[in-house]
């Protein structure tokens, strides 16, 4: 039976991720003799060949427009340079994500340069180093730029860069193991739940359900195991919303909040490694220009990546991680060689896709329980942003669990709710 899942676990976490894992680490990190938690973390996909994580291109940024963004990656940066003080583990090597601090340089046209200026007063207010360049600063500290249309630049000082996913990913998931963390190779295909109707002020019936169980399926098996629990966490990434419909969310009848279903759905995203010998050096950041695409450097040796986001009408099928390869032809070549004069002479070396576990409503995290569900948990939906909100967000859930409330950082507008009273969180800076 050791490929079943235990019988009970007092909180049962879908989706093995940085988020998943996150959560599962700070749960055991604030847990105390009276108040211990059995965790379970259920993943389907063992090799990770189609985790968000580990296909991302690993970035870190404090230049967002919303204050709690913000604090949430000050925190993640603050977490991955005192990384072996939180996942360090006794007799083992040190952990080492790669974090190179190397900042982001965002592009604006004229168009777009005093929402830039916003933005940036917004981060200096919440504690970021950021600071504005004029088009000639831009040249001097930049000169393979082409800064030709660009009116302003924001350029991240200090806590800012990319590092390497799939290290985050093993320190976390081997750190929570080592606290006591349970794992299991399977999928979720269900819930049982109890149902209580209760009536509004209005007359209109209302159905709360509890979860207290969740159906686990084994890998390369038909057979499942119930896993009786007292809360569940969503965090399982692209494929939360088939999750949430398992328990209802999203299939109830119009004019009831039953009816709102989770926003988040695949979207595909290509990533692309080109060499370029006489590319940008040492000092190159991970430039976000001001037509979408993006690039930073990969290791040394004239090596980079980059990409650029479709357009909503050109959002590629995303049933298989197939590449397209005409995209980066017709698409991204021509916008960075524009910018980066000398990737006019660049070749692509290999490639690969992705998913983003994309929030349809505003391209925002959903952080915290359902009206209907209280013991239901949502950490997913985080639009390309999950790897460097990634601490903040497993300790924001770990907090709700524990303590009925977020005690750091108040991230309570994240939540289900505004979906249901259209209170959608405007964020500027979605790359």
């Amino acid at each position: 039976m050791d490929h079943l899942p235990p019988e009970h676990a007092d909180i049962v976490i879908v989706g093995g991720g940085v988020i998943g894992w996150s959560v599962a680490y700070w749960l055991k990190k604030m847990q105390t003799k009276k108040k211990a938690y059995n965790v379970l973390v259920v993943e389907r996909d063992t090799t990770y060949s189609h985790a968000s994580t580990v296909l991302s291109a690993g970035g870190i940024r404090q230049q967002f427009s919303r204050p709690e963004n913000i604090q949430m990656s000050l925190f993640g940066a603050h977490f991955l340079r005192n990384i072996n003080e939180y996942l360090g583990i006794l007799n083992e090597d040190p952990v080492d994500v790669q974090f190179n601090p190397s900042g982001y340089l965002f592009l604006s046209s004229e168009k777009g340069a005093e929402i830039l200026e916003e933005n940036y007063r917004v981060q200096r207010e919440q504690g970021a180093k950021v600071a504005l360049l004029s088009p000639e600063q831009l040249k001097k500290k930049f000169p393979w730029i082409n800064t030709q249309d660009v009116a302003l630049a924001s350029y991240g000082l200090e806590n800012e860069g990319w590092f390497d996913p799939w290290l985050l990913l093993s320190a976390l998931r081997r750190k929570a193991l080592s606290m006591g963390v349970l794992h299991c190779h399977g999928e979720v295909t269900g819930f049982n739940y109890v149902t209580q109707e209760m009536v509004t002020s209005d007359g209109d019936p209302v159905n709360f359900r509890r979860i207290h169980e969740v159906i686990v399926q084994a890998q390369n098996s038909l057979e499942t195991q119930p896993v009786e629990c007292m809360a569940v966490v969503n965090a399982a990434g692209a494929w939360s919303s088939k999750v949430a419909e398992m328990i209802g969310i999203g299939c109830g009848s119009p004019g009831t909040f039953q009816e709102f279903k989770l926003p988040v759905e695949p979207r595909k995203r290509y990533i692309y490694m080109f060499h370029c010998p006489n590319g940008p050096g040492l000092d190159c950041p991970l430039l976000i220009d001001s037509s979408g695409a993006y690039f930073r450097r990969e290791g040394l040796g004239g090596n980079y990546i980059g990409g650029l986001s479709p357009l909503e009408e050109e959002e590629p099928d995303h049933s298989n991680l197939d590449v397209d390869h005409e995209y980066f032809q017709q698409k991204v070549w021509p916008l960075l060689a524009y910018r980066v004069p000398v990737f006019e002479s660049l070749k692509v070396k290999s490639s690969w896709a992705g998913y983003y576990d994309y929030n349809t409503y505003d391209q925002n995290g959903v952080i915290g329980t359902h009206p209907l569900v209280p013991n239901f948990y949502f950490a997913c939906g985080f639009s390309g942003h999950g790897l460097q909100q990634a601490p903040a967000v497993g300790r924001a859930v770990a907090e709700l669990l524990h303590n009925g409330q977020f005690t750091t950082l108040d991230l309570t507008s994240f939540d289900f709710q505004r979906f249901i009273f259209q209170q959608p969180i405007l964020e500027r800076n979605i790359v």
